[in-house]
């Protein structure tokens, strides 16, 4: 940096620079250094960030698309999708039926001679529900449990007997409810639930006598307070000619497999039919979930030439070898079977294809083939998941490699705010140096102003002689 003191054009400041003091400009001086100084390690970690970030978005796809995979599994290792029954009733009136998983295909003609009831009675009449009927102990009978209920003077009423029966803990299954008609009101008993064993009996003891108004024992031919308006009765029924019974008229132990639903007295046909449509569905959805995780494979181990490209993972052992133990595992055998036997085949570009009139076909014997295929120690569904519990299992590799990317993550941050640090310490120790050069050079600045303005008098005065 010169010093012009030849000339009087100069006697001005010496640097054309924007600023203060000598024009030195510090801070843009300063940052443009800092910068210069941090940019190759920046790059450095701003790279490593960028690649770190997506492999592990690109690990993260494979892993969605693995665990889809292993779900696409679920209902076909169980057997859940095969086990699907569709159920035809003939008389909807009179049944309704639902298959579980062990149902087996079949017809029944079935007839109910008689529905499941539950009883109910009624007392004689009283002149109101206040209307007092007497105090001692009222024990109501269900089977073999039953409660006693005291009641005093000031609870003796039918509605306060009422309240008592329903609002007791002891209570074997009796509801209670007051219906008044044209001769008074009268106190009607129902049991709440079904079937000849949940009959109920009423006993008064004690007090001034008058609950015996409210006591009914079924083997007496008189002397009952209570009228019985229904019976308690077991539903009865044929099935296929052979008689049953039951004491609800929902009935899933007359038929394997089938849960019967008591509508009415009448004569219906069941039958039970393979539904192949969710064992369909389940194929399919696991063509499509394979087909899925080697759309994402392919996109993450392309090269694009053109473009001098490539996907994330191109050359990454872990997915190479994923890949083509799929490959085999879905090509091989499995207890004796193939994929292809049920019309799902590999194709040349690694993707599975599914055949639906050969895939029918092999579900046509109730599902025993696709079953036989998928399940067991050696079916298809245990290999896959075999293979897919070690790369998306809770100790997974894929997961463990994410964590360790994670981690590195984690060190880049580290790293960058270590930098950070250096630099800002940096910036602070060069702008200290340029702003004492800058208070030098303001005082350079100023010894070369008068210094010229000496050197002009001089030459002034020499000249005016």
């Amino acid at each position: 940096m010169a010093i012009n003191v030849g000339s009087t054009s100069s006697s001005s400041a010496l640097f054309s620079a924007a600023g203060i003091g000598s024009g030195l400009d510090v801070n843009t001086l300063v940052s443009q250094l800092v910068a210069a100084k941090k940019k190759p390690q920046q790059d450095q970690i701003d790279n490593q960030t960028s690649k770190t970030q997506t492999q592990i978005s690109a690990l993260g796809q494979v892993s969605a698309a693995l665990s889809a995979l292993q779900s696409a599994l679920g209902s076909l290792s169980d057997g859940s999708a095969l086990a699907a029954h569709s159920i035809a009733v003939g008389d909807t009136d009179v049944l309704s039926a639902t298959a579980r998983t062990d149902a087996v295909n079949g017809s029944y003609k079935i007839e109910v001679t008689k529905l499941a009831g539950a009883m109910k009675a009624s007392s004689g009449a009283f002149t109101g529900s206040d209307a007092t009927v007497g105090t001692g102990t009222l024990t109501i009978a269900v089977g073999d449990k039953q409660m006693s209920l005291d009641i005093d003077s000031s609870h003796a009423s039918l509605a306060q007997i009422r309240d008592a029966i329903n609002k007791s803990t002891d209570n074997p299954g009796v509801s209670a409810t007051i219906v008044t008609g044209t001769d008074g009101a009268h106190l009607v008993l129902r049991g709440t639930r079904t079937g000849t064993d949940n009959g109920f009996s009423v006993s008064a003891s004690g007090g001034d006598g008058g609950l015996s108004a409210l006591s009914y024992d079924p083997n007496a031919a008189s002397g009952n307070g209570f009228t019985v308006i229904d019976p308690a009765q077991d539903a009865e029924y044929t099935i296929d000619g052979l008689p049953g019974h039951s004491a609800g008229n929902t009935i899933s132990t007359a038929i394997d497999g089938l849960t019967l639903n008591l509508a009415a007295e009448g004569i219906s046909t069941v039958t039970v039919s393979s539904d192949t449509a969710k064992a369909t569905s389940a194929v399919t959805n696991l063509v499509n979930t394979y087909n899925s995780f080697i759309g994402i494979y392919k996109n993450l181990t392309r090269y694009d030439a053109t473009t001098q490209t490539s996907g994330a993972l191109i050359g990454d052992a872990t997915l190479n070898s994923i890949k083509g133990t799929l490959a085999a595992v879905m090509g091989g055998t499995a207890n004796g079977g193939t994929l292809s036997d049920i019309g799902v085949s590999l194709q040349l570009d690694g993707t599975l294809s599914l055949d639906s009139g050969k895939l029918s076909d092999a579900l046509s014997d109730g599902g025993a083939t696709v079953g036989s295929l998928f399940g067991g120690g050696d079916g298809l569904a245990a290999k896959l998941n075999g293979a897919l519990d070690k790369w998306v299992g809770s100790d997974g590799i894929l997961g463990t490699r994410t964590d360790n990317l994670n981690k590195q993550l984690s060190d880049l941050g580290d790293r960058q705010s270590d930098l950070d640090s250096r630099m800002d310490a940096l910036t602070t120790r060069y702008t200290r140096q340029f702003s004492t050069l800058d208070t030098l050079l303001t005082k350079l600045n100023s010894t070369s102003s008068y210094l010229t303005q000496q050197f002009d008098a001089l030459t002034a005065a020499s000249k005016s002689k």
